[in-house]
């Protein structure tokens, strides 16, 4: 009989990179809570801003994510090395003996490092996402005992199609082609042709990961390989920590900026169906993908759409209800303005929209600080804003639809009581709930904000909401005084001419009467 998922587990040896990322630390903590018997996780981690790996290291493990293993398990900690190096570098800029190590070891890889700005330039990103993956499957083609390979791409790799299926797909260039490219070709030629290069997809982001999985399918047959395509991936579903979640990516962003009044518009079809899936449940895929594609051995790439295609329909309008719903309930106590504005279906009126309620307020408040003597910041962030959201609303316009079968099939591979711990069915969550724990979430681990505040956040929200309130009706009462005084002034130009009209010599009553007529 096939081992259930804790057995598999026992005793392996796991190398994983980009560990200190979203997604990085929800699996390495289920790994630890869930995977316990594991022998040891080898970490690949860098020394940044000065900071050492083996402090970062010591500062990852101590973030809220991992309260539950602290609590449960505290020697679990014991088992994660540090292996020093950087995927940008040749070789991963790892040592001879850690090689050696390795390559002895190593019985699974979870290769989730990657650059997800999507606006990063064509070099750092092909670096970044390709190039430091061709160095994990070199490296990876080394080891004596690896079992499996899980690569982490995105569902977001082929936007030029219509349908998403689960497998992969010839790049429209090749991948080592263009990494050659981008090794030789100074820096102003690459900028001027990346727009070229990049055509099929709508950023580096995604251009990048889509060439990285062709090159990932090469190396079928020689390990087994399994990639993983998750869709927008946000905040903690159920474990650790209901809402969980530690950056300002995507949705999160757009949670707290118009929660803060600094997001009052967005450019969204409000009736397409959104596909975003929860950190804890990418985390658990992963995690029962190596499992399943250990025990296999598959001789070809196996692909795994972690989405939510046909498992839950909802649409971006209603959503976002849901998100206005709870951020009025639970208010930012840091904030510019009361929530609200809405989506735009029309690119035209976001931008008119946008002009008035992100452009005109910035200008104003920054020339209000600037006559006070104050650091001005507002139209910065404005233009920071904007770019993001122009980014984010490539996928908002559009409706995407995902093949998903070998994702949702994973349950039906494990026990009961592994599909307990490692739930991938999605299709029970409850949006309304776990809306309210985002909204918590992100007031209490992105805006640092304790709940003990929320009666003075609430207070605040009141009154940014009379505020808010106030200045609609004053702004309306000017619109109606502006257009009352421009009518008297017309109506006197009108009397004016009138008169002009009569008091011409060779003029009758009964032309002058006409003209004024006419001219009424």
């Amino acid at each position: 009989m096939a081992p259930n998922v804790k057995e598999y587990y026992r005793g392996k040896n796991i190398f994983i990179t980009g560990g200190t990322g979203f997604v990085g630390k929800a699996l390495l903590e289920k790994l630890l809570r869930n995977c316990s018997e594991v022998n040891a996780i080898y970490l690949l981690m860098r020394q940044k801003k000065g900071v050492s790996a083996e402090e970062r290291l010591k500062d990852l493990c101590s973030k809220p994510v991992f309260d539950m293993v602290r609590e449960k398990n505290p020697s679990s900690f014991k088992k994660l090395m540090i292996i020093n190096g950087d995927i940008t570098e040749a070789g991963l800029g790892i040592s001879e003996d850690d090689v050696k190590l390795l390559q002895k070891e190593c019985n699974i890889i979870f290769h989730s490092a990657a650059c997800v700005r999507f606006d990063q330039k064509l070099k750092d990103a092909v670096n970044m996402n390709t190039t430091g993956t061709l160095r994990m499957l070199t490296l990876a083609e080394s080891m004596q005992n690896l079992e499996v390979f899980v690569h982490l791409s995105t569902a977001y790799c082929r936007c030029d199609l219509d349908v998403l299926e689960e497998k992969v797909y010839t790049a429209v260039h090749k991948p080592r082609k263009i990494m050659d490219i981008v090794e030789w070709m100074d820096d102003e030629t690459l900028a001027y042709l990346e727009p070229k290069i990049i055509s099929s997809e709508p950023n580096t982001y995604s251009y990048t990961k889509a060439i990285t999985e062709d090159l990932v399918n090469e190396y079928s047959g020689k390990f087994p390989i399994a990639i993983a395509r998750p869709s927008i991936v946000t905040a903690v579903w159920k474990e650790p920590i209901p809402g969980w979640v530690d950056n300002l990516n995507g949705p999160t962003g757009i949670v707290i900026g118009s929660g803060k009044g600094v997001i009052r518009t967005m450019h969204c079809e409000p009736s397409y169906k959104a596909d975003a899936i929860s950190v804890d449940v990418v985390a658990n895929a992963c995690i029962l993908i190596a499992y399943v594609t250990g025990l296999d051995k598959p001789k070809e790439t196996q692909v795994y759409n972690l989405t939510l295609s046909g498992v839950i329909n909802l649409t971006w309008q209603e959503i976002i209800d849901l998100g206005e719903k709870w951020v009025n309930e639970f208010p930012y106590t840091m904030a510019l303005w009361y929530p609200g504005g809405s989506i735009k279906s029309y690119r035209i009126t976001h931008q008119i929209d946008k002009f008035f309620s992100h452009l005109v307020p910035a200008y104003l408040v920054d020339a209000l600080l600037f006559l006070l003597g104050k650091k001005t910041f507002m139209i910065n962030l404005q233009k920071r804003i904007s770019h993001g959201l122009n980014v984010l609303q490539y996928y908002t316009t559009k409706e995407w639809h995902f093949r998903n079968n070998n994702y949702k099939g994973l349950r039906n591979r494990v026990t009961p009581e592994d599909n307990e711990v490692f739930y991938t069915d999605a299709s029970t969550l409850d949006p309304d709930e776990y809306l309210k724990n985002y909204v918590l979430g992100t007031r209490k681990f992105c805006c640092n904000e304790d709940p003990a505040n929320l009666p003075r956040a609430r207070k605040l929200h009141r009154i940014r909401y009379m505020a808010d309130r106030f200045f609609k009706l004053l702004f309306i009462f000017l619109i109606l005084w502006t257009l009352y005084s421009n009518s008297h002034v017309f109506t006197s130009s009108v009397e004016l001419l009138d008169n002009s009209l009569k008091s011409l010599p060779l003029m009758n009553q009964a032309n002058a009467e006409e003209i004024s007529n006419i001219a009424l």
